[in-house]
């Protein structure tokens, strides 16, 4: 009886240090599986393709100017081939630039320096600094139909013939753009007591000056290049001795937070590649295509498809 009762012993303590060391290797395992995952998922890069990304969600905050449409699904489109996770979100001027300086967004692809958004650069400039530039010189000036018998921004000045055909009206795009702050500043250093810049949107404006120009009429805008209206219509941008507008032309550049080429390091350098080959001419392509009826993003992706050594230009060696 005590033999049976000390070999029921023997068995349960056998079968306990089995249970035990199953649990104990079960242990082993999962901190083995946990290791590896805390290792290869990490935000400092991907381990898939070497790249080391840094952070890894962006955001690219852009205005609805055509250029700034045409370029940043570029941009965010060759980001995220490098393995990247890009949102892009329609804002103001004022705020594009608020969040990059706060930090609340990676960078911005549609600054205009030094003249159009120099307020915003003199309240911001410590906190944010340039990538690259996409076009080296892009004019902006009052613009008009070349049909129109005037030059120069002067000739408005008490001329009550064309005063009294557009209204005394400027039309214009959103009131937060740095070229309305210009045209506004314009309208004082040049006297034109008479005439009022109306607030719209760039959609808008660009509607009323094709109906005008279909009808043959005088409107008055405030126009930039590269854009595609100069493309697709006959236009003049009036004479700025003053400089106003910032003479030969503004630098479109690639503006980010200071933090940005520590934060996402292999992103800085894509931006950076992207801005110098970018140009002018890149620039009207795509905003031709635009025009045409593509949707922003599908030219951005066909210019790529078009563009494979561009692609490989932009992306090869990120991050070694």
């Amino acid at each position: 009886m005590f033999k049976k009762f000390r070999f029921l012993g023997l068995a349960a303590a056998l079968v306990l240090v089995i249970v035990l060391a199953a649990c104990g290797g079960g242990d082993s395992e999962e901190g083995s599986d946990s290791n590896s995952g805390d290792s290869g998922s990490s935000d400092s890069g991907d381990s898939s393709s070497g790249v080391e990304l840094g952070e890894s969600e962006l955001t690219i905050p852009y205005v609805s100017w055509a250029g700034a449409i045409a370029r940043t699904p570029l941009v965010k489109q060759v980001l995220e081939d490098v393995g990247y996770t890009v949102e892009t979100t329609q804002v103001d001027a004022g705020s594009m630039w608020t969040s990059v300086a706060n930090d609340d967004a990676s960078f911005m692809t549609a600054s205009w320096l030094p003249a159009t958004h120099q307020s915003y650069w003199d309240q911001y400039q410590d906190d944010v600094e340039a990538v690259g530039t996409f076009v080296d010189k892009a004019p902006l000036a009052m613009t008009v139909p070349s049909y129109m018998d005037v030059n120069a921004i002067e000739d408005l000045k008490g001329n009550k013939e064309l005063g009294e055909a557009v209204d005394w009206t400027i039309t214009g795009i959103d009131p937060g753009a740095g070229v309305m702050q210009s045209t506004q500043e314009a309208i004082e250093t040049y006297g034109l007591d008479n005439w009022e810049l109306q607030s719209s949107s760039e959609g808008a404006m660009l509607s009323e000056l094709q109906t005008k120009i279909e009808n043959e009429e005088p409107i008055i805008i405030p126009g930039w290049k590269p854009h595609w209206m100069f493309a697709e219509m006959d236009l003049k941008m009036l004479e700025d001795p003053e400089e106003v507008y910032g003479g030969e032309g503004d630098r479109i550049e690639a503006i980010a937070h200071t933090s940005f080429k520590e934060d996402s390091p292999a992103a800085y350098e894509v931006v950076q590649r992207i801005t110098e080959d970018y140009d002018t001419e890149m620039e009207n392509s795509l905003l031709v295509e635009i025009n045409d009826g593509g949707e922003p993003a599908d030219v951005a992706s066909q210019f790529l498809e078009d563009n494979p050594d561009l692609l490989e230009k932009w992306t090869e060696g990120i991050g070694e």
